[in-house]
């Protein structure tokens, strides 16, 4: 276990040779076959053809992090750790400050079961795993030298399942032959989301529900059973209130807790895409709400003011020849992950401009990419008043995390 310095900067030249560096940056879109049919024809493309920042804008793979055998599913960034999850049931963390001289990681939890989503909440780490269970794991970080982790919960708890054993409207029909009460899920849980206030934690599931769990206590609040068709693949919370969850059934819907209804609603439906929605994330300010799915494709959604408030795709941004595997946001940055083994770096235009520019393509990975999460880098080296800084991390079934330093240049200074 540990970090590997990467042995090339990302190049902004498209001349180099993918022979001389398995680490390289194309600045223009993918000329290939695949990617050069439209995934979603009826959908305008957002991004513009003529990268303009290619020569000042600077990409560089930092470091690699070995994950050992095991592929990275989940990736989160809490102050100044990033903590990962694998395959194997290990959650490790990696101090951020040092994270080009960091030699080893050793697992700060181990489960026996695979680590598909990860959020942190205070001092607590909540994991959603393949067993169908979510544990809370409370963290010590005063001494990085003595990094402490200790389950404290596993979701659903016996407090929450024992009361509900002896009456029969507890339970939920799973198959002809087993029924579970309405606490549990009854398949991997596949993403995490936590309100704005951190007092509700959302799990969703390929069970096709999702539930909402108070973080003080850990008890189940509600159940949204058939929330889709198919598996629920992401989930995200709005600072509003609204619940969106994208499904392998192609479809993004959005819930919400109306005024004095106790449970959950479906207000909208969002059917776009063709086929699996995979990932979903909102802009920093919360406006627009991004999409990935197995279309190739990104969708871009904004609130449709003038039309009785429902979200509404305003375009698309392409180049990624395979399925969208996970997206992240910093700033005005959009990173997307894809199973051609990149990741792509847009940039969100200011004010009323609504296009977006791919800013790079970062090549390194040898399998797909299955996990992001990025950060303003605010103590980067090389930051200047006309630069912005960013930092990337991308895991992959490589069984590596791959760390990018993104600089940008205003707007205004280019």
């Amino acid at each position: 276990m540990g970090l590997v310095p990467c042995p090339l900067p990302c190049r902004t030249d498209s001349t180099e040779s993918e022979s001389n560096s398995s680490y390289h940056l194309h600045s223009d879109p993918s000329t290939s076959s695949i990617s050069s049919q439209p995934s979603l024809p009826s959908v305008p493309s957002l991004s513009r053809q003529v990268l303009q920042q290619t020569q000042t804008t600077q990409l560089n793979c930092r470091a690699t992090l070995k994950s050992g055998s095991a592929y990275v599913c989940s990736l989160v960034l809490a102050g100044k750790f990033l903590y990962t999850g694998s395959s194997e049931g290990e959650i490790r963390s990696w101090s951020c400050r040092d994270i080009s001289s960091n030699t080893a990681s050793k697992p700060l939890a181990t489960t026996n079961s695979t680590v598909k989503s990860l959020v942190i909440v205070g001092d607590k780490i909540f994991s959603a795993h393949q067993d169908h269970k979510i544990r809370v794991w409370k963290v010590n970080t005063t001494n990085e030298q003595k990094f402490k982790c200790k389950c404290i919960a596993t979701l659903p708890t016996l407090k929450d399942r024992f009361p509900r054993l002896f009456f029969p409207n507890s339970y939920v029909q799973l198959r002809r032959h087993k029924k579970l009460t309405w606490v549990h899920h009854a398949d991997a849980i596949s993403a995490l989301a936590v309100s704005k206030d951190e007092s509700l934690l959302y799990s969703a599931s390929w069970d096709r529900t999702f539930k909402i769990w108070r973080t003080s206590d850990f008890k189940c609040l509600e159940s949204v059973s058939n929330a889709h068709e198919d598996a629920i693949n992401a989930i995200v919370v709005s600072n509003d209130g609204f619940v969106y969850t994208g499904s392998a059934d192609k479809r993004i819907k959005v819930w919400k807790k109306l005024i004095g209804e106790k449970h959950h609603t479906l207000v909208e439906s969002l059917e776009k895409h063709k086929s699996a929605v995979n990932a979903l994330a909102f802009s920093s300010d919360g406006s627009v709400l991004y999409s990935g799915a197995c279309d190739r494709s990104i969708l871009v959604w904004e609130r449709d003011n003038g039309g009785g408030g429902g979200m509404v795709v305003v375009g698309a941004l392409r180049g990624h020849t395979k399925a969208i595997l996970c997206l992240a946001v910093a700033g005005n940055l959009v990173c997307s992950g894809s199973a051609d083994c990149s990741v792509r770096i847009w940039r969100r235009g200011v004010g009323d401009d609504r296009s977006y520019s791919c800013l790079g393509v970062l090549e390194g990975h040898r399998r797909p990419v299955k996990c992001l999460t990025a950060a303003v880098d605010f103590d980067g080296d090389d930051r200047s008043d006309c630069v912005n800084s960013f930092v990337v991390y991308s895991g992959s079934l490589d069984c590596n995390i791959k760390v990018w330093q993104i600089q940008v240049p205003l707007v205004n200074s280019i």
